[in-house]
């Protein structure tokens, strides 16, 4: 059945995890993949000191694919080996650093903090340190310390938190320690950004535009009319209130006309500014129904 290959496969790829981590403690192991391709099993380890990966020659590495073929039936097995870029922001690396510091006496919690800081100052957002065993005294007991924000739950938790472990052998018995590291750049599901909106004050230019113009429309009408109405009192006769027989001049009735003109011209510059002012309205009605929506 297609269940057990998928379980098979599982175990083989444990087996291979736990060797490469007892065979290379010493070398900063931080995990491995491996990829099956046609020309055979390609397998990438990952390791603070790739040199010590290597050996003298590469003995140590020829050492590993003879033993992968041998013992763990990989076909054609070659080994490529990749540095840590930051060996803070990788969890076996940290587990197996906090090991060896509590195997050379120092407290579990100096070391914990310790680790803490060093994984939050490389960028992390959050991690989560757990050391359990006889740390206190001869009963057992669990110590968890905690930085940043990192997830426990659901998918994101799965996806994106790394995770590693080890063990340290001490007098009183076994200590386990476990490492959970949130990296950076990670974008969460639940993340929520805030933009911000630029209100355009169009409108308000607008209106004070309007404004202006309409009061420099009716300084002009005023002008205007002082100016006709001294215009026409000075082209009256002396005479013009002693009889009916008055005749009107070809100035006066040019005077009217210009008059009846300017009147005009004010008639239609009131119209134009009620329909800009009836226009400003609406807008303006409009951006507020759209805002409440």
């Amino acid at each position: 059945m297609i269940e057990k290959d998928f379980v098979t496969e599982g175990l083989k790829r444990t087996r291979i995890d736990e060797y490469l981590e007892r065979e290379l403690e010493r070398a900063g192991y931080g995990g491995m993949e491996i990829q099956v391709t046609p020309l055979g099993t390609m397998i990438v380890v990952y390791a603070e000191r790739p040199g010590m990966v290597i050996g003298r020659g590469g003995k140590t590495v020829r050492k590993i694919t003879q033993n992968l073929k041998i013992d763990y039936g990989l076909e054609n097995p070659q080994v490529e080996v990749k540095e840590v870029d930051v060996p803070e922001l990788n969890p076996k690396i940290m587990a197996h650093k906090i090991a060896a510091m509590l195997q050379r006496g120092m407290h579990f919690r100096r070391v914990a903090y310790t680790a803490l800081r060093r994984i939050m100052g490389a960028g992390a957002q959050g991690v989560e340190v757990t050391i359990s065993g006889k740390i206190r005294g001869s009963r057992s007991a669990c110590a968890k310390f905690t930085d940043g924000y990192i997830k426990r739950c659901g998918e994101p938790s799965t996806r994106f938190v790394r995770k590693g472990f080890a063990t340290v052998q001490l007098k009183p018995g076994v200590l386990g320690i476990y490492v959970r590291i949130m990296p950076p750049n990670i974008v969460l599901p639940d993340k929520i950004d805030i933009k911000k909106v630029e209100v355009e004050e169009t409108a308000v230019d607008a209106v004070v535009e309007d404004l202006e113009t309409e009061e420099a429309s009716e300084a002009a009408r005023e002008n205007l009319e002082v100016v006709e109405s001294d215009k026409i009192l000075e082209n009256i006769p002396e005479d013009a209130d002693q009889g009916p027989d008055l005749e009107v001049t070809e100035e006066t009735s040019q005077d009217i006309e210009t008059v009846e003109e300017t009147l005009e011209e004010e008639e239609t510059v009131e119209k134009a500014s009620e329909q800009n002012e009836e226009e400003i309205n609406e807008k303006e009605t409009k951006e507020k129904s759209e805002k409440s929506e």
